[in-house]
């Protein structure tokens, strides 16, 4: 998908990676399993007060984008407040200290954890299965929880909703148009085939610019971008019946293809600008890169006038089509202060049938943010408004995100063990045969004795 000049770009908003990564890299600091959740209480807020600990930037930030972001959080505290008695103030922490820097576990591991927090797909069982996710569904109406449809399924258990998600962010390709074309290249030789994706870069590359880029540093956010082309073969790192399925042919070839990457000199092995992709696009530094939908608004708030063209993950011979689905979501603290309130809070929010609660969802995807609307009701009318009419945006949400899976919500020593295999085989030159083998036994040692959330 070619960017159309006749578009007009969507409202500016910085690129999911400033926000997820700082310049650290996206939900990459968790190297090692963190400790377990047993604290209860929640932060110090004084009086009835409960906290809502979240990663966007305060109102007085010099980026604008930053501030619309930050200051959508804020109208929303003071529409509660204005109509509660228990009332909630937000509190900024850094997305390197927030998640990557272990700052939220740590928080709760300690009986300190915010009363009402982010949580992203990847996280979910850590903290339900230490007892942190107060149960949502006792405040939705039915249909509020139909109008989340599959959104909702890696929130749940035995039926009961734990997160309330704000987004959904599918994965694709970007690539710059003008590199393209000086490279002899054109609309028709966009890459259906993995193959075919790798010659291309190898077209693309020169002394400074990167022909493909893929996730480096070590986290969720990695694993995250690497789960599609596993899925793609028809891999998984769990079967349907909760037995280990790590070790094989699609794994392997899924990490191959990263490591063939990045062996052949196609792929760098760090990221280029720090991982801010606008940057990399509108310096030169790269021709392609895996991204998500947050990057059609960094492009519109930081590089407007670059041409950049978008299409799906390539697959492999045989391979299905697929992507991987992310996106934050609200949960309340079933052991702060007021967990009651903080539920309530969440519902009130995001899951209501009321007009507010769909309002706010459509202009969060698509007037601050771009992203697909996980209700349907937030989709169809933000579709009625124009907010998928820009090339980028109708390409995702028709082309793109069809298909697409939710993140994975496994385990931190499920996440370390696959995160394991893809650097030894990514960076240091291991085998994936046997990276994929030895994951496989350390996922299978822990499921065994596993006891929590159903993993799938």
């Amino acid at each position: 998908m070619l960017q159309d000049d006749n578009d007009v770009a969507p409202s500016p908003t910085p690129s999911r990676r400033r926000f997820l990564t700082g310049a650290a890299g996206a939900a990459a600091g968790l190297a090692a399993a963190p400790a377990l959740l047993t604290g209860c209480g929640s932060a110090g807020a004084s009086g009835d007060t409960l906290q809502f600990w979240n990663f966007y930037a305060p109102s007085n930030s010099p980026d604008p984008a930053a501030n619309r972001q930050s200051q959508w959080f804020v109208e929303l505290i003071d529409t509660w407040n204005a109509t509660h008695s228990v009332q909630i103030e937000l509190v900024f922490v850094p997305q390197g200290t927030y998640r990557g820097g272990a700052k939220l576990p740590s928080a709760f591991a300690a009986g300190d954890g915010p009363d009402i927090f982010l949580l992203s797909p990847g996280d979910f069982l850590r903290y339900y299965n230490g007892g942190v996710l107060a149960d949502l569904t006792p405040h939705m109406a039915a249909e509020a929880i139909a109008d989340y449809g599959s959104a909702l399924e890696s929130r749940t258990v035995d039926g009961k909703v734990y997160a309330l998600p704000m987004e959904i962010e599918p994965l694709a390709m970007f690539y710059d148009v003008a590199a393209w074309e000086s490279a002899g290249l054109s609309e028709g030789d966009i890459p259906t085939t993995w193959d075919e994706m790798l010659d291309a870069g190898d077209k693309l590359r020169t002394g400074t610019r990167a022909g493909l880029v893929f996730d480096t540093p070590p986290g969720y956010y990695q694993n995250f971008t690497w789960y599609p082309w596993m899925w793609q073969g028809g891999g998984e790192v769990l079967a349907a019946d909760g037995s280990v399925a790590f070790d094989s042919a699609a794994t392997r070839q899924a990490l191959r293809l990263w490591q063939q990457a990045v062996e052949s000199g196609i792929a760098p092995r760090t990221l280029p600008a720090a991982g801010d992709a606008v940057s990399a696009f509108a310096a030169g530094n790269v021709a392609m890169w895996q991204q998500g939908i947050w990057q059609v608004a960094s492009f519109g708030a930081y590089a407007p006038d670059f041409r950049y063209g978008i299409f799906k993950l390539p697959v492999p011979p045989g391979g299905e089509y697929t992507t991987a689905l992310g996106g934050w979501s609200f949960c309340a603290n079933a052991q702060g202060r007021n967990a009651e309130a903080a539920a309530e809070f969440c519902v009130w929010a995001l899951g209501s049938t009321k007009e507010d609660s769909i309002e706010r969802m459509v202009t969060w995807c698509t007037d601050v943010k771009t992203d697909i609307a996980p209700r349907a009701s937030a989709l169809e009318l933000g579709a009625a408004r124009g907010g998928y009419d820009f090339w980028a945006m109708k390409a995702f949400r028709d082309d793109i995100a069809p298909g697409g899976r939710a993140e994975p919500r496994y385990p931190p020593v499920v996440y370390k063990a696959v995160s394991d295999a893809i650097q030894g085989t990514m960076l240091a030159g291991r085998d994936p045969a046997d990276e994929a083998e030895r994951a496989a036994r350390a996922i299978d040692a822990y499921t065994r004795s596993y006891e929590g959330a159903s993993m799938i």
